[in-house]
């Protein structure tokens, strides 16, 4: 069932009357015995705090199978009519109030409240909580919004072969009589509800410590038992301890918690959450199987995310979730930053500019797209926010801030923000605030041109070349933003001039770093400046920007992208690239053509992983499909064939070939390869056909028909693992005949008590390149279901179904027309907002097909 909903303005209302001093809170996670309980726990939480205003009403939030009782300062309170939606009410208030609320929770698999999990290899059961954005009130009564911040003392009875963590340090253990163990934590720092955090269960643990001039923080490390294995837990310390070096320089703010935890959980449904002292991770972190360089570069900005949040977040919280991009837009910026500075990431800028501005771009360009400083009236409209605009955009605007007012002033202006702020809540206008008291600017235009507006602008060069080959004038054309009202914003900008370097190779041969304000900004400095064969406007990558080239230097990019000796610069051609084919600038098929011809020269793996994905997506949704299918896919795939034989055995490179090989659309010739790789009876020299390389194989073979039901079988006894499980799902999923289809349909859409992990194999079998013929009936259907759907979920368990079951493989006018006749029905703004987008998708596909056939 969906949660309980609260708008602004009952949050307002609620924390102008009330302040929160502690919360004391009992679990008993056994059964009874001593053992795992396994479908409620007994929650008892005793609240204190005060009213502004003695005789008002209020109420508490508690979602659970039932209540026991609730006692308001020594009053019985009558829950005999409670209601999840309504919590409980609280009448007559005193000046100062103890609450005590005893109920029933329930254990969750969706990901949300305290999930419970078992285990299939040894039956070990697993404990994690996920709260954001208001799931507290799942596992404790409380006032759940994130400016009623307090303290926490949790006491904790759990089995006694378990580990029981928490936000901060234990303070006492003791065995019970029934068997169990009684774990009573110290009283937290004060904190919102949504960062308060319990994981426990048979976890396997290692332990190290960081210190400083600063202090010393105690660290921790836990999986489950059956992955203790494949954790490598020495690089993660590393980069742990490089994070707190860097940010502690950086921010001139100790670490504020007692310790720092950090927990790879199962069935996660985001990347991490930034619980505080105790942060909770994918568990597909923890690699089991080989994965490319890019894999652990990713989850090293996962883990300085999460731990720039630990000042950003939950030292200094949000008043409201209008400004949740400012917790996640920090996060993100300071993440690259630490890597490009601290890590061996040092090209971290690189993939900022080819995942998050991509993702940015993508997300700017819908419909639904939004100001970075969102409008948020309730808890169902930020649970569809957590979008490429609150992290990537807002990421982007600010190291487009940073240049703007210099990095040391920035800095200084978070040290007087976490200063005055500590411990409590705060708002844009303080951000802003502290950083014009450090850098000595008005930065209110910038919030108005920045953080209120949406959509892209276009930057372009306008210049003239001599006769002896030098610019003879320079400027730079700004287009106004869209979507949106069209303004034009400032931009701090560098323009980059690149030319051959006597050896064949471009070079950046000039550079200049200025302002670009309004429609057209001249550049004197390059008056007289040879005009070399590329011109890029953003160079750096330092505003936000769609980022166009002049005919000559889309020439330059078309036939010597190669040449292009630096990472980031030569991603920012390929940026460039996908987004004019996106926006049917650049066909579809001379994309992929590009990448084809220029890929085996992409230094950076991260890069030649995404622009694989972007070729197969170029090919599945924006190419004429008549070409795509008779000889675009077998050209890719021809070329991808080539690229794993050349590429050095064992090479990061050679696996991210064989993987987008596996996931396109392929020939009898090409599965027969597969087929001996998988089998070993024509094993490719170098390549590690590790467990999940096998289930990538063997998916191959199956979405082609050349492998069925017996062979996952016997694939899922060899890895009995909950992964294991979760890609047999998957695979029977690809299965190319319609049975398959409805069964993984009536599952994902019907089943309401899979886990979010099964149902997201599901869906993500469900549709494949290649059998697109199998799903035409499918787009009716959704929009049969899609309310029922949302009704019945929470939205976490919800937006998955609605966006991966959306039908995006039926790229045709009548997908368009079936999502505006639902559109112009009367429907959740959240739903509608999650189909528009899907439809927009579809309306870009089919304009960029109209061009590839021109």
């Amino acid at each position: 069932m969906p949660a309980p909903n609260l708008t602004r303005d009952q949050a307002k209302q609620r924390a102008d009357l009330l302040d929160v001093e502690s919360y004391d809170i009992e679990l008993d996670l056994t059964d009874g015995r001593g053992g795992p309980g396994e479908k409620t726990f007994v929650s008892k939480t005793t609240i204190r705090f005060s009213s502004a205003r003695a005789g008002e009403r209020s109420w508490v939030d508690v979602v659970a199978e039932g209540v026991r009782s609730a006692t308001l300062n020594g009053t019985e309170l009558d829950v005999s009519a409670y209601v999840e939606d309504d919590g409980i009410a609280l009448p007559g208030l005193a000046e100062s109030n103890e609450l005590v609320v005893t109920a029933d929770c329930r254990y969750m698999n969706t990901g949300e409240g305290l999930h419970r999990f078992v285990d299939p290899v040894d039956d070990g059961v697993y404990l994690y909580t996920q709260f954001e954005t208001a799931d507290a009130k799942r596992m404790f009564a409380c006032f759940d919004q994130p400016d009623l911040k307090s303290v926490y003392r949790l006491t904790v009875t759990a089995p006694k072969d378990w580990k029981v963590i928490s936000n901060a340090l234990v303070e006492s253990a003791e065995d019970t009589p029934e068997g169990a163990v009684r774990t009573v934590f110290k009283v937290s720092e004060r904190i919102s509800t949504y960062l308060v955090a319990l994981i426990a269960g048979p976890y396997a643990e290692w332990r190290d410590e960081f210190s400083d001039e600063h202090r010393t923080i105690p660290l921790g490390i836990y999986c489950r038992a059956s992955l203790a294995e494949h954790m490598d837990a020495d690089k993660l310390f590393v980069e742990t301890k490089q994070g707190f070096a860097f940010y502690h320089e950086k921010f001139a703010t100790p670490y504020p918690f007692s310790k720092y935890d950090q927990l790879f959980v199962p069935e996660f449904n985001a990347g991490a959450m930034e619980n505080a002292g105790a942060v909770t991770f994918l568990e597909d972190y923890v690699f089991r199987s080989r994965v490319t360089r890019y894999a652990y570069e990713r989850r090293a900005e996962t883990l300085l995310h999460e731990m720039a949040h630990m000042w950003f977040g939950d030292l200094v919280t949000m008043r409201w979730w209008d400004d949740l991009w400012l917790n996640e837009s920090f996060a993100t910026f300071a993440s690259v930053l630490a890597q490009a500075e601290a890590t061996e990431y040092t090209n971290a800028w690189t993939s900022f500019a080819n995942i998050e501005k991509s993702w940015a771009y993508r997300q700017d360009q819908l419909p639904s797209t939004h100001p970075i400083a969102a409008d948020i009236v309730d808890l169902h409209a930020v649970e569809v926010n957590f979008d490429g605009i609150t992290y990537a955009k807002g990421a982007s605007v600010l190291k487009q801030l940073v240049a703007y007012v210099g990095q040391e002033h920035f800095l200084e202006g978070l040290k007087v923000y976490f200063g005055k702020h500590a411990w409590g809540n705060a708002t844009l206008s303080d951000l802003l605030g502290a950083l014009e008291e450090a850098s000595g600017r008005d930065l209110s235009w910038w919030s108005a041109q920045w953080l209120e507006t949406t959509g892209l602008n276009s930057l372009s060069p306008r210049y003239e070349v001599g006769a002896d080959g030098t610019f003879s004038s320079f400027a730079v054309v700004q287009t106004g933003a869209k979507p949106g009202a069209g303004e034009l914003r400032t931009h701090r900008v560098a323009v980059g001039v690149y030319d051959e370097d006597g050896s064949g190779r471009l070079v950046r041969s000039h550079r200049v770093e200025l302002d670009v304000d309004g429609e057209r900004t001249d550049v004197p400095a390059l008056v007289g400046v040879p005009a070399g064969k590329l011109v890029l406007v953003n160079d750096d990558d330092l505003t936000y920007c769609r980022m166009r080239l002049d005919p000559a230097s889309l020439t330059t990019l078309i036939d010597r992208i190669a040449d292009i000796t630096d990472p980031l610069p030569r991603t920012l051609c390929w940026s460039a690239a996908w987004e004019m084919t996106r926006e049917a600038e650049l066909k579809a098929r001379d994309f992929v053509t590009l990448v084809a011809r220029g890929i085996h020269t992409e230094s950076e793996v991260g890069v030649v992983q995404r622009l694989l994905l972007q070729a197969q997506t170029a090919l599945n949704s924006y190419a004429e499909q008549e070409w795509a299918v008779q000889k675009g896919w077998p050209a890719f795939t021809a070329r991808l064939l080539e690229l794993v034989r050349a590429a050095e055995p064992g090479s990061d490179h050679q696996l991210a070939f064989v993987n987008s090989l596996a996931g396109s659309v392929l020939d009898e010739e090409t599965l027969t390869v597969i087929s001996g790789w998988l089998d070993g009876s024509a094993p490719l020299e170098g390549l590690t056909v590790d467990t999940d390389l096998r289930w990538r194989l063997l998916q191959a073979l199956v979405a082609h028909g050349k492998a069925d039901k017996a062979e996952i079988d016997a694939e899922q006894a060899r890895d009995d693992t909950a992964a294991g499980r979760r890609q047999a799902e998957r695979s029977r999923a690809l299965r190319p005949n319609a049975e398959a289809k409805a069964d993984a349909w009536q599952r994902a859409i019907h089943d309401d008590e899979l886990p979010n992990a099964v149902s997201d194999s599901l869906i993500s079998g469900f549709s494949h390149p290649g059998q697109k013929a199998l799903l035409g009936s499918y787009v009716a259907k959704y929009f049969d279901v899609v309310d029922e759907v949302w009704q019945r979920r929470s939205s976490e368990r919800a937006q998955p179904t609605i966006i991966g079951l959306y039908p995006s493989w039926a790229v045709e006018p009548a997908t368009v027309e079936a999502s505006d006749a639902w559109l112009a029905g009367d429907h959740p703004a959240a739903l509608r907002r999650l189909v528009s987008e899907g439809r927009a998708g579809i309306v870009r596909a089919l304009a960029a097909r109209d061009f590839d056939r021109s």
